[in-house]
């Protein structure tokens, strides 16, 4: 499972120049201050994020992303940065 995983992040980080320049930090995306990430929060700073890309970064599968797994998400997209 982190394989595949680390390989969507990979692909997702080789097509993070598609993304929009945003503030793309963690306390800026979560829009509600909830402390977690929705996918919808999430495609305002990147409005070419998939659902499935997404959901590889949501390793707990809530729907949500942590800041730890956010993290991860953005790791992977640095040219979003």
């Amino acid at each position: 499972m982190k394989k595949i995983v680390l390989s969507t992040l990979v692909v997702l980080g080789l097509s993070g120049a598609a993304f929009a320049q945003a503030a793309t930090d963690f306390v800026a995306v979560d829009a509600d201050a909830s402390g977690a990430v929705t996918l919808e929060e999430a495609q305002v700073a990147w409005p070419e994020l998939t659902a499935e890309a997404f959901a590889a970064a949501d390793t707990d599968a809530n729907g949500e992303l942590s800041a730890e797994e956010y993290g991860l998400l953005a790791s992977a997209a640095p040219a979003a940065m």
